[in-house]
Parts: structure tokens; sequence; C-alpha cells
């Protein structure tokens, strides 16, 4: 049987979908629960400080690349999280992932990419991802399809999975930020927070609960 090759760059939903019977939904528990986790998580004083710091350079750099993002607001929002746990989980960057996986016509097909960011097991180097992040900054931009990009490193990651655990992951598109959950052949889009208003204290404490969700996953 040969096998296709597919980059993330050129995934879209509807290519994931029709190829591998994803399905999209509405309303996911895991979604609900990973959300509502983090109502319970505010900044502390300091913390508070340095977002502020870190969304005034977003507010006054609306003509940022996809690397100044990264630079700039996307890598100091992580490192302030700190997604690092010795021999336990790490956060890594433009690290190679891939797997074959069998489409709904039984035909192979590698995907494969590179992640802007994501988290896997392993310290030195990845081993099984948990989560992975994908960074599209313009609101305009029309190559490409940042939803469909972090479905197929998603996809990947579930595949590398020998558990079939639960996949998280998240998209900016422009200021927003999206979040997602893969479980099984269904996942879920979360609503856009704006990280020029008070969402940027909501996206830090979505993704301060992604690590505990990541902690429990690991044990």
């Amino acid at each position: 049987m040969e096998t296709s090759e597919k980059s993330f760059n050129d995934c879209r939903l509807a290519f994931l979908e029709k190829a591998f019977g994803v399905r999209q939904i509405r309303i996911m528990p895991l979604m609900d629960d990973w959300l509502n986790s983090a109502d319970a998580i505010f900044p502390n004083e300091k913390e508070v400080a340095f977002l502020s710091v870190l969304q005034e350079l977003l507010i006054l750099n609306a003509s940022w690349n996809e690397q100044e993002l990264s630079l700039h607001f996307v890598g100091p929002m992580f490192s302030l999280i700190n997604f690092t746990e010795p021999y336990r989980f790490n956060l890594f960057a433009e690290r190679f992932i891939s797997a074959t996986l069998l489409s709904e016509n039984n035909e192979s097909i590698l995907l494969s990419g590179k992640p802007d960011e994501f988290i896997a097991s392993g310290y030195r180097e990845p081993e099984i991802p948990f989560f992975c992040f994908n960074e599209f900054k313009k609101e305009t931009e029309t190559k490409g399809e940042p939803a469909g990009q972090a479905l197929a490193a998603m996809l990947v990651g579930q595949a590398l999975n020998e558990k079939k655990q639960p996949m998280y992951g998240c998209y900016i598109i422009g200021r927003d930020w999206y979040f997602m959950v893969l479980d099984g052949k269904n996942y879920c889009i979360s609503q856009g927070f704006d990280a020029t208003t008070e969402h940027i204290n909501k996206i830090f404490a979505i993704l301060k609960a992604l690590k505990g969700i990541i902690t429990n996953l690991i044990s």
C-alpha cells in the first residue's frame, strides 16, 4: 500500500474530516472541564504586572509577524507558567513530528510538520505530545488554515500516544486565542479570547490549568 504525504501547513479542517472521519462538536465535557478549572486560577500580583507588560507590547505591535509574536509575547507567556518538569515533560519548539494514519478509505497518509510549540513527555527530546500550539498572526492572511494545522498536529500526537489520551491544542488568529480538545474522533474549539482585553488573564489561567492536566496525564 502506497503512503501519501501531507504537511501540517497544507491541512484544512475539511480535508481532515473527510480523510479521517473526525467531527467538530460544539459541546465537549473535556473542554468545559478545562475552561471551568481555569476559573479558579488567578494570576498573582507579579504575574498581573508581567501580563500587563506583554499586553501593552501586543497592542503597540499590531504589525508583528509570527516570529516576532513568538519572541515577544507567546514565549514569555509560556515561560511565565513554566512547562518544564525535568525528565517528565517540557515545552518544545519547531521540532519535527510525524505519524502515518489510516484514512476512512484505508489509505495510509503520513502527516508531518513542525508545530510552533508543543508540550510533550521527555526532557531533552520530545516523546509523546500532549498539547500542540500554532501561531498565525495576520488576521487577513489567506495562506493556510490555523485550525486545520493545529488539528493535524493533534492527530499525530494522538497517533503517537499509545494510551490514546485526549489531545489539547491552541491556535492564534491576530490577537485572538482559540483552544482545542481532540478526544477520539471528536474535536471541539473554544470561543476566541482576545489577548488585548481582560481576556489575557483568562488565557493565562487556561494555560496554567493545562499544566495541571498534563501533570495528571503523566502521572
